[in-house]
């Protein structure tokens, strides 16, 4: 397990969404960090009661996995590119998962992700999932940064 603070940890100490809330006890608590080159990666341990069926990781957590993950690389891209000391609050404009093989709910889950595109408030990611060293699922994604009046806004 990694000693260092998260992006979660550091930016939304408080954050309660279900992937990525640090303050959500019932919570997947996904813990993504920058990587040297520039990608953010993350490695998660599920739990029994996030199987769908026997030794096999639920596709709706796969999903959140993603999207949540996602979301911390376009938030940390956009800051590092804006020159900014924290993230704006970014949401999922929208996200396509491809499943490409059932996840493994009992070995260790590694997400990378990287922003391929961006312009003004919006960022393109792809990311994959990673488990047995195969690639069981991989996304891509649109994220937005907020502005105020979005319910969104500074719940960072």
């Amino acid at each position: 397990m990694n000693d260092e603070k998260s992006l979660q940890e550091t930016y939304a100490p408080n954050g309660i969404c279900f992937g990525c809330g640090v303050a959500n006890e019932k919570g997947l608590r996904i813990r993504s960090f920058p990587a040297e080159n520039g990608d953010v990666v993350a490695e998660f341990h599920a739990e029994p009661h996030h199987q769908a069926f026997p030794g096999m990781l639920n596709g709706g957590i796969v999903g959140v996995l993603l999207d949540c993950h996602s979301n911390w690389a376009a938030a940390y891209f956009l800051m590092k590119r804006d020159g900014k000391t924290e993230p704006d609050c970014t949401v999922t404009a929208d996200f396509h998962v491809k499943l490409r093989r059932p996840t493994p709910f009992d070995a260790p889950i590694f997400l990378q992700a990287r922003v391929v595109e961006s312009e003004g408030s919006k960022a393109i990611v792809e990311a994959e999932l990673v488990a047995d060293e195969k690639v069981c699922a991989t996304c891509r994604g649109t994220f937005i940064a907020v502005k105020e009046g979005h319910p969104a806004y500074h719940r960072w």
